[in-house]
């Protein structure tokens, strides 16, 4: 019977697509022609299950290795079996397409003794089950033989807990080793369960489907959208609704002007602001002119001071660090900034940032040297000024030999070019150049022989002067002149600030 033949020790050869399979016999069945090998080993190399069926038809050759004692192969239960022809030790039997099988004799190398096996009957093929490994085995061998398998006629190979639907119901099922166990099983039936033959063996045809893509028409519809100027049209539901950033706005509007200040002589340069406005450059003279007409309409000095020294205050603030050094954290950090004023209006004009400067925790050092009369406009800011933290010095002995966060330079004006003469001047000049100091210019003069100091920055009032290279990079600030006080003096102006107070300006 088949049953003397459970625990065996054969040798598997199904064809050089499978190769051959070496194991003990568990299972023996003579209604689906069925064996079963359990802790199998391929081509010498130990299997990723512990269990493997083979079907008669898949078979070429099979050898019985070795032939277990009296006892053995009690514990393999009781099964239905196939009937194999007379075996013992050696024996060989072979298989051949049809399915008919033929015994081999050959020398024996066991001590147990051969017994009667019957003759094979045809076979037919039949699903085989594969049980998973308790052990860790590497997935890669499953890859590398699925196609082999595959391709082979009848022959399958599965995960036992993938084809528990498939086996057999005469075939035995192992028992699940507790609860954990189980449940394992379920997921891996839920996830490997499909049957082998049913993945298909053809190819992705990524030529054929590219085809089916008309990049051209794809591509001349974006073009379409993107000339589009007016809103989605009603009625066509090929054409997708114009998108909008969060900052513009969906009601169509006039074209932009870029050129909305325009001015009566001959612009010498051009600036533009970050959002494309043009703003020209105005000669002295105008600039004065427009003052003074400012000066007649209620825009005193004293309200020009004052706004004056709040943009170039926070201009300064910002250059200085914002509110990153400015906070109550960094009060052992308080920024250090030397003002050099001339005795003059821009000198008044840098007092009053000093003063702003100072009221917001700035460590202030003013230079102004000792005159006899001083103008009206700046002996009011020196009291102003005198109420605050801040220092005033008339000596470059006082000033500080180490550098400073920010020099602010008020010292140039062109109505009183003489001072750049006198002795104080060369040497404020000269401290300026040799402290490493960023300097920041207030509403610098226009030709570059009258700067002594060359700056990093540059503020300008109202509307620029043609600055040179020594100016640094130009800023412009808002001091409140109204837009007819600059057609009055032939100025067409539509203000470029926006929001702001002060704007970056950049040469056209």
């Amino acid at each position: 019977m088949a049953t003397d033949w459970l625990g065996s020790i054969v040798s598997i050869n199904c064809g050089d697509s499978l190769g051959v399979y070496q194991g003990r016999v568990s299972a023996v069945d003579q209604v689906s022609q069925t064996i079963s090998l359990t802790r199998p080993f391929h081509n010498g190399v130990k299997c990723l299950v512990p269990e493997v069926t083979f079907r008669a038809g898949d078979i070429t050759e099979l050898k019985i290795l070795e032939i277990p004692g009296p006892g053995d192969n009690q514990h393999f239960g009781e099964l239905h079996q196939t009937e194999l022809g007379p075996s013992g030790v050696g024996y060989q039997v072979g298989v051949n397409q049809n399915g008919t099988g033929k015994l081999v004799k050959k020398p024996a190398s066991s001590s147990s003794a051969p017994q009667n096996i019957p003759k094979r009957t045809d076979v037919k093929s039949q699903d085989v089950a594969v049980s998973p490994q308790q052990q860790q085995c590497s997935k890669s061998y499953v890859d590398r033989h699925m196609e082999s398998l595959s391709q082979s006629k009848g022959f399958r190979r599965r995960h036992n807990s993938w084809s528990s639907s498939s086996r057999h119901p005469n075939q035995a099922t192992p028992k699940k080793s507790g609860l954990k166990n189980g449940q394992m099983k379920n997921k891996d039936d839920e996830c490997f369960g499909d049957d082998i033959e049913e993945i298909p063996d053809t190819d992705f045809d990524f030529e054929g489907n590219l085809a089916l893509f008309d990049k051209a028409a794809v591509f001349e519809e974006i073009d379409t959208n993107e000339r589009r100027s007016g809103s989605r049209s009603r009625g066509i539901p090929s054409e997708r609704p114009t998108r909008y950033r969060h900052d513009e706005n969906i009601l169509e509007s006039e074209p932009i002007v870029y050129r909305r200040i325009t001015v009566p002589h001959n612009v010498s340069k051009e600036f533009c602001t970050d959002s494309g406005l043009v703003v020209p450059s105005v000669s002295y003279e105008l600039h004065k002119k427009l003052l003074s007409v400012a000066e007649k309409h209620g825009l005193t000095l004293e309200r020009r001071l004052e706004m004056t020294g709040v943009c170039a205050s926070q201009m300064a603030l910002t250059l200085l660090g914002g509110p990153n050094r400015l906070n109550p954290k960094n009060v052992h950090q308080r920024p250090t900034v030397a003002l050099l004023c001339g005795p003059h209006v821009k000198g008044a004009q840098g007092i009053s940032c000093g003063r702003h400067l100072a009221n917001h925790d700035v460590q202030v050092i003013l230079f102004l040297p000792n005159f006899v009369k001083m103008l009206e406009s700046i002996t009011n800011e020196l009291s102003l000024f005198s109420k605050t933290q801040g220092q005033q010095v008339s000596s470059l002995k006082d000033l500080p030999t180490s550098p400073v966060d920010l020099v602010i330079n008020c010292l140039d004006c062109p109505e009183n070019a003489f001072l750049r003469d006198q002795p104080w001047y060369k040497a404020a000049v000269a401290w300026a150049n040799q402290n490493r100091a960023p300097v920041l210019s207030i509403d610098p003069p226009v030709h570059e022989a009258e700067q002594g100091i060359d700056a990093k920055w540059s503020l300008a009032l109202g509307l620029p002067l043609p600055l040179g290279e020594h100016a640094g990079r130009v800023y412009l600030c808002d001091i409140g002149i109204p837009q007819q006080v600059f057609q009055e003096v032939g100025i067409n102006y539509h203000s470029p600030f926006g929001c702001k107070f002060v704007i970056p300006l950049h040469s056209a």
